[in-house]
């Protein structure tokens, strides 16, 4: 698994548009991001359709056309610098097959925040753009919202990328200890298990550190996933795992018996605990770099900033 290409990093007074390719956006919470990120001095742009919802399902913010051509809109404006998700949720699958990725790709890089059903967006632009993307809270989550830490993280992200090279672990252990260096990948782990066979999923995870978590699954339904992605030889090769947040998804100690023993048998580093996903306060993680995790100290280490 090769590195990305790294986009460079935000500066004072940059453009950012806010789109909405997945779930319906709250107003006021879309209202109280933009607020945030003008006081971080960005210039932030609102998609024609964030604020839409489906005629007729109303788990979508808008029709798959309208949220893609805003998505489109936004990555192809010379003058946006960045593009944040407003939220998740659900829809990602449904317009990705929408989007025209030759455009895509003739746009200059730049970044994309996002995270849950982003991580179809992630996978994407992983294998048909070739580029980093940033794990990190969306613009209108609650988390980002009302966190300072999950707000100063990604600010440091954007704006200062090598100030946080290094994450650690919340007081986690490691469920089989060693270090691995690999490319970060990953996200929401049932987004990865629907995302094989698509034609924007990649083969498999070889090489890769990859990053994993979800939120409101049942422990029998983490399982189906995490045999799911075993059969179809996902995790074949993989160079290490990082767990991030498993809000909602019973006690927590049966979910790690579970990766234990759904994952344990790869023989290779996997480390709880650090940060990233749906829990309060989550991290920032660039996906696409190359990093070193240190499953005993619970550590990992960028081997570049997230950003040029």
């Amino acid at each position: 698994m090769k590195e990305l290409v790294r986009p460079p990093r935000l500066a004072a007074g940059a453009r950012v548009a806010v789109v909405a390719p997945s779930g319906p956006v709250p107003e006021e919470r879309l209202q109280a991001g933009l607020d945030i990120l003008r006081g971080w001095d960005l210039d932030p742009v609102v998609g024609a359709h964030v604020l839409d919802r489906h005629g007729r399902f109303g788990y979508l913010a808008g029709t798959d056309a309208d949220r893609a051509a805003d998505f489109l809109a936004a990555w192809c404006d010379p003058s946006v610098d960045a593009v944040f998700c407003a939220r998740g949720g659900y829809g990602v699958q449904r317009m990705a097959d929408l989007l025209d990725w030759d455009a895509l790709r003739a746009a200059r890089p730049k970044v994309l925040v996002g995270f849950s059903d982003i991580t179809a967006l992630h996978e994407a632009f992983a294998t048909r753009l070739g580029l980093v993307t940033l794990h990190g809270p969306m613009a209108a989550g609650i988390d980002f919202v009302k966190n300072a830490r999950a707000q100063d993280h990604l600010r440091a992200t954007l704006f200062e990328p090598e100030s946080v090279r290094t994450i650690r672990s919340a007081g986690g252990q490691a469920l089989v200890p060693g270090r691995a260096g690999g490319v970060l990948l990953g996200g929401c782990l049932c987004l990865l298990a629907s995302e094989l066979g698509t034609p924007h999923a990649r083969p498999s995870a070889a090489g890769g550190l990859l990053c994993l978590e979800d939120v409101g699954e049942e422990t029998y339904r983490l399982d189906r996933y995490l045999t799911q992605l075993l059969r179809a030889g996902w995790f074949d090769g993989v160079a290490g795992i990082l767990l991030g947040s498993w809000e909602g998804c019973g006690p927590y100690e049966r979910v790690r018996d579970l990766v234990l023993d759904r994952l344990g048998g790869l023989g290779v580093p996997i480390a709880e605990e650090f940060g990233f996903g749906h829990g309060e306060g989550a991290l920032t993680v660039p996906f696409g770099v190359r990093a070193e995790l240190d499953a005993g100290a619970g550590v990992l280490t960028l081997g570049v900033p997230a950003l040029v």
